[in-house]
């Protein structure tokens, strides 16, 4: 499915958002806005992931994502504290921030595929997630890419392989070997999960509001 959908591939892992957030020339405002999203979207991922805990065939599939957690929690909520701080958004502005229609919809899939769907289908759709972020994370890694920002440098190395080269090995290893799901719902899955995360940096990039009158 990845060659199926390169060219999508490519364009959310070369996107203008992470060619900018490695040469530095990306706007703090593009990147707050992006981050705030983040926030509210990334309490949909640790639903995935927690329903992958709980429907894993195996101990060891299921410490997988119980790590993945672990990781993701207490250790995410700081970073975000601390990029929020960094960043000049307050506690109003981050408790305060609503989904776009992009997060929500993103978000909603997320939920979905996780109560509705096996734990086949919940792992595509987190190697779609992660490894879309290994990829970027990686490539400006190996380019050295040293934004002046920290804030920018600390996400990049984040995504990087010594945080997410294990999981994403993982996760590409069972699709491989032991996935059940069907061709048409493998197809459905990560097609679409693939399209959220482009929309995802398309969304912060131009500020993307709900419509109202």
């Amino acid at each position: 499915m990845k060659a199926k959908y390169c060219g999508l591939w490519e364009l959310m892992t070369h996107h203008r958002f992470v060619s900018q957030l490695g040469d530095d020339s990306l706007s703090p405002k593009i990147f707050k806005t992006y981050f705030l999203q983040d926030y509210v979207f990334v309490n949909n991922l640790v639903v995935l992931a927690a329903q992958a805990v709980a429907k894993a065939p195996d101990l060891n599939a299921a410490s997988i994502f119980n790590d993945f957690l672990t990781g993701v929690l207490d250790p995410e909520n700081d970073l975000f504290m601390r990029f929020f701080n960094q960043l000049g958004a307050s506690e109003k502005d981050y408790s305060s921030v609503k989904a776009s229609p992009t997060t929500q919809a993103f978000g909603d899939f997320l939920v979905r595929t996780s109560f509705e769907g096996t734990f086949d289908e919940i792992v595509l759709v987190l190697y779609v997630t992660e490894g879309t972020y290994l990829d970027w994370g990686a490539r400006l890694m190996e380019e050295k890419a040293k934004p002046a920002n920290s804030v920018y440098r600390e996400w990049i190395d984040l995504h990087g392989p010594e945080v997410l080269g294990d999981l994403v090995s993982w996760l590409e290893n069972y699709i491989n070997s032991d996935s059940k799901i069907t061709a048409e719902r493998a197809d459905y899955l990560f097609h679409t999960a693939l399209r959220y995360e482009f929309l995802f940096w398309e969304s912060a990039y131009n500020d993307e509001l709900w419509f109202d009158v």
